[in-house]
C-alpha cells in the first residue's frame, strides 16, 4: 500500500510516462520534504529510467556541499528563501544528468517559524530545459508538519508537470 494518495500516484505516473516519451530525466533537491518527492516518483514502477537522482539537503552544509548553494546566499537570505530554492534547483541540474530539477525549502514546524518566515512558508524552484527557472512561494499556514510536507510534495509535482509539458 502506497503512503501517497491515489491522485498523486496517478499524476506521478503520467509525469514519468511523459518524461520517458520526451527523453527527459528528473532530479529533486529537497530540504523540508526530506526525500518525499523522490519517494513519490520512485513509487512508480519503471521510474528508474526517468528519475535520475534526489538530493536531501536538510542542513546548510549539505546545500553548499552537494548543490553548490553559495554561503553568501544562505547568509543574506537564509535557507528558506527564493534565492536558496533557485540555487538548489540549478545545483541539482549541475550535479546530475537530469534536464529538469525541482527544489523545495521551507518551515514545516512545529518550531522554527518567525514573523518573517512563519510555519508553512515554503519556497520552490524548478529548473528546466533551455535554462528556464521558475520560482514559487507558498504559505500553507500551520495545519501541522505532515500536512505542510504533503502540500509541498503536491506543489513540487505541479512544477515538474509544467516543466515537462504535462499541463
Amino acid at each position: 500500500m502506497s503512503p501517497f494518495p491515489n491522485v498523486l500516484i496517478e499524476r506521478a505516473r503520467a509525469l514519468i510516462e511523459r518524461c520517458r516519451a520526451s527523453g527527459l530525466r528528473l532530479a529533486s533537491a529537497e530540504s523540508c520534504t526530506g526525500g518525499l518527492i523522490a519517494a513519490l516518483l520512485t513509487e512508480i514502477p519503471g521510474s528508474s529510467d526517468v528519475f535520475e537522482r534526489g538530493f536531501v539537503t536538510y542542513s546548510n552544509a549539505a546545500k553548499q556541499e552537494l548543490l553548490g548553494v553559495a554561503a553568501a546566499t544562505l547568509e543574506a537570505h537564509g535557507a528558506v528563501s527564493e534565492a536558496t530554492a533557485r540555487e538548489m534547483a540549478a545545483g541539482a541540474l549541475r550535479h546530475s544528468h537530469a534536464q529538469i530539477a525541482v527544489s523545495v525549502t521551507g518551515v514545516a514546524g512545529p518550531g522554527g517559524g518567525s514573523a518573517a518566515k512563519p510555519i508553512g512558508l515554503v519556497h520552490f524552484a524548478c529548473a528546466g530545459p533551455n535554462g528556464r527557472l521558475v520560482a514559487k512561494e507558498q504559505r500553507f499556514g500551520d495545519p501541522g508538519r505532515s500536512a505542510i510536507r504533503a502540500e509541498a510534495v503536491a506543489q513540487a509535482l505541479e512544477l515538474l508537470e509544467a516543466a515537462a509539458g504535462c499541463d
